[in-house]
């Protein structure tokens, strides 16, 4: 059975067929230096898309990227930093505190040894 194509609906009302690949693209960009193989980008941006489908086939482009921030806060706390920064548009230092500090609450220690 075919799945339905899943459009994106922009900010300014356009709408245009979802693209794994610029999942990929960004999440490529937030992980630079990271311990995150090409696998777990493509693994992440197939998880957004069934996430998104499950939603119905017309997501916003902001539910898109709450759903990549959603994914990478699993996969790498540097990343999902990097990418809210752009995403939700930083612009100082206060920011990036706010931020981690609420990822630091929902996120359970990590274990050095």
């Amino acid at each position: 059975m075919d799945e339905l194509p899943l459009w994106v609906v922009k900010r300014s009302g356009e709408r245009e067929p979802f693209d794994r690949s610029k999942i990929v693209v960004g999440v490529r960009a937030a992980t630079k230096n990271r311990p995150v193989t090409e696998d777990q980008m493509i693994e992440l941006a197939q998880q957004v898309e069934d996430a998104l489908r499950e939603r119905g086939n017309e997501p916003t482009s902001q539910q898109v990227g709450l759903a990549v921030l959603e994914h990478l806060k699993a996969l790498d706390d540097v990343a999902y930093v990097r990418f809210a920064s752009v995403y939700k548009g930083f612009e100082d230092v206060g920011d990036f505190e706010r931020e981690v500090g609420l990822l630091a609450k929902t996120t359970e220690p990590k274990h050095r040894g």
